[in-house]
């Protein structure tokens, strides 16, 4: 059984490293337990590593869900100098999605539901059904 996650990227310097994530998620690691290495809990049972070395060439794309891409676009490319955010849409495939990388290579990726209701129920299936999470 598997219960929990946790994926790691590398990048060269650490204190730029953790400063880029930090706009990224918008909130402080949740764990640094020694130098050149920071943790933030994505959601319960998954956790993003940060640590200090060579990033793995082509590494990801991490995809990561997210409410509204454009306002993330907005938002990342202000605070980030993201170049390259081509939000992809098909009409076959239910989120429009984004990916682009950090300055160290390791690539991310932003999706949303197009279909609101998927969403809200993914987020359900996260926190419960507790209205005031919404």
């Amino acid at each position: 059984m598997i219960y929990e996650m946790t994926v790691q990227v590398r990048v060269k310097d650490m204190s730029k490293g953790q400063a880029w994530y930090k706009i990224l998620f918008n909130r402080e690691p949740d764990f640094i337990p020694h130098k050149g290495f920071a943790e933030w809990q994505i959601l319960q049972g998954c956790w993003l590593q940060v640590a200090e070395g060579n990033p793995s060439p082509q590494s990801g794309p991490i995809r990561l869900g997210i409410e509204s891409i454009r306002n993330e676009r907005v938002r990342l490319k202000s605070l980030l100098n993201i170049d390259h955010f081509e939000i992809h849409e098909r009409e076959e495939v239910p989120v429009k999605w984004a990916t682009f990388q950090d300055p160290w290579g390791n690539g991310i990726g932003l999706f949303e539901y197009r279909d609101r209701s998927v969403m809200k129920e993914q987020i359900e299936l996260i926190l419960g059904k507790d209205e005031r999470m919404l």
